[in-house]
């Protein structure tokens, strides 16, 4: 009987914050895993999450064909977890979302691998947002060289070093307001990274439907409102919330597009916040989400106490919880 030791992963993005994840869980579970980044000496990080040898990063740059082919030679199995949230020098949208993801479909097709995608709750070829079209067409593309491959769709993903919880926190420790672009009433349905990273590794085991479209949400649908309220929470800061009209939001982000860290938000996310960003009841209803994969999802408030600390006034010996004040 063949162990997972005789499988050869290739994981394309592995080195960011789901790809470490994913490794984390691939390693556990014995295989073999090739990570293949634009950066292999800044995969350091993700050796001791397995065994001596077991994890081995090469260079591929999805805008050269020859190092995606080059990189998925001899895999049983292409996990795609490439993406931005914004765009910046020739990192773009369509040229990594949708004509990078075609292309490592072409090449695990071209070696008779099996396929996992990564996209996203909200890829619409018809939307407002550049990046949901592009997660869209990025879709289209997987499938047309790997009809069998498994495609996941995660809503808002949280955990430590995300750029999600971590960055509302780090504006909250530096600024008396928190907006809330169009009243922060759009839904959200945040999702565990480590929940996310088994669902990858359950499809690699071979336990998602092949072709099949998962939406993957956590246990609660949250306004936008909520979630800094939680967050606001947990690093026990008060904070005026401050109503921010979608019209004057894609106004300011014209401007903080180029701002850094915690500060910038571009006219796209702007346009990505109109849409609620829920899993859908047809995926409930076939089964397509976590709970189908036979996982248990954690809540956002659960597990932010565990990373978000740092953010307190006095880290983690800090006891006193502070109510979010609103406007």
């Amino acid at each position: 009987m063949a162990s997972n030791l005789d499988t050869l992963v290739t994981v394309f993005g592995g080195s960011g914050f789901l790809g470490r994840h994913v490794i984390g869980a691939l390693a556990k579970r014995d295989y073999r895993i090739r990570v293949a980044v634009r950066r292999p000496e800044l995969t350091g990080h993700l050796q001791p999450l397995g065994k001596v040898g077991q994890i081995h990063a090469v260079q591929a740059n999805l805008r050269y064909p020859d190092s995606v082919k080059a990189a998925v030679r001899d895999a049983g199995i292409v996990v795609n977890l490439v993406g931005i949230l914004a765009e910046g020098g020739r990192q773009k949208f369509q040229a990594v979302q949708a004509q990078g993801a075609g292309a490592i479909a072409e090449a695990a097709a071209a070696v008779g691998a099996r396929m996992v995608h990564v996209s996203a709750i909200g890829a619409d070829e018809h939307s407002a947002s550049l990046y949901a079209r592009s997660k869209a067409a990025g879709e289209k593309a997987v499938l047309a060289a790997v009809p069998q491959a498994v495609i996941f769709r995660p809503s808002v993903v949280f955990g430590p070093e995300d750029q999600f919880t971590n960055r509302f926190a780090a504006l909250a420790r530096m600024s008396a307001v928190v907006p809330l672009i169009g009243g922060g009433a759009t839904r959200l349905q945040p999702v565990y990274v480590g929940d996310v990273a088994t669902a990858v590794a359950e499809a690699v085991d071979g336990r998602a439907r092949a072709g099949a479209t998962y939406e993957l949400g956590g246990p609660e649908v949250l306004t936008m409102r909520q979630v800094i309220e939680i967050i606001l929470d947990v690093i026990q800061r008060r904070r005026i919330l401050l109503s921010l009209p979608f019209g004057l939001a894609r106004m300011q982000a014209k401007l903080l597009q180029f701002a850094p860290g915690a500060l910038k938000l571009t006219p796209d996310q702007v346009a990505l916040l109109q849409v609620d960003n829920v899993v859908s009841e047809a995926a409930k209803a076939a089964g397509l989400t976590l709970n189908g994969l036979g996982i248990a999802a954690d809540s956002l408030q659960a597990i932010a106490p565990s990373y978000l600390w740092r953010f307190r006034a006095t880290g983690q010996f800090q006891r006193k919880v502070v109510e979010p004040k609103s406007s």
